[in-house]
């Protein structure tokens, strides 16, 4: 905003000395750094409020979002239930349809037999070897 150098710094002081007086000069720089302060804490007073109803419209915006985000899942939970509870209905007529409904014997599917399986035996034999002879 402003460029302040310090040879502007410089001339600016030796204006205030001139127009001043060395004798006053203390005092106005004591009451323009009093007013600095005064206005930076005015300053920083407005960017907090600033800040906070910001803040405030986030939250609010946050809020939105989490109950669509609660109204989509409901709704969301109702369909899954609706279309379990067709597909239970559905299943429970076919069960229904298939208990009343007559089986002839020659219909139904002959099962599979299979022999069972044979035990293993093991036909080898431990032979034993003949007594040693002791010469004698």
């Amino acid at each position: 905003m402003f460029d302040l150098t310090s040879s502007k710094l410089l001339i600016l002081g030796i204006v205030a000395l001139i127009v001043v007086g060395p004798k006053d000069l203390p005092i106005l720089l004591r009451t323009i750094g009093k007013y600095m302060g005064m206005i930076r804490r005015q300053a920083n007073e407005f960017k907090s409020q600033f800040d906070d109803a910001m803040r405030e419209s986030e939250l609010q915006n946050l809020k939105q979002e989490v109950e669509n985000v609660g109204r989509d899942m409901q709704n969301t939970m109702r369909e899954a239930e609706t279309s379990i509870d067709r597909d239970m209905r559905s299943v429970d007529s076919d069960i229904e349809k298939a208990l009343q409904a007559p089986v002839a014997p020659e219909n139904l599917p002959l099962p599979e037999i299979n022999p069972p399986p044979e035990p293993v035996t093991s036909t080898a034999s431990i032979e034993t070897p003949p007594p040693a002879k002791t010469g004698a």
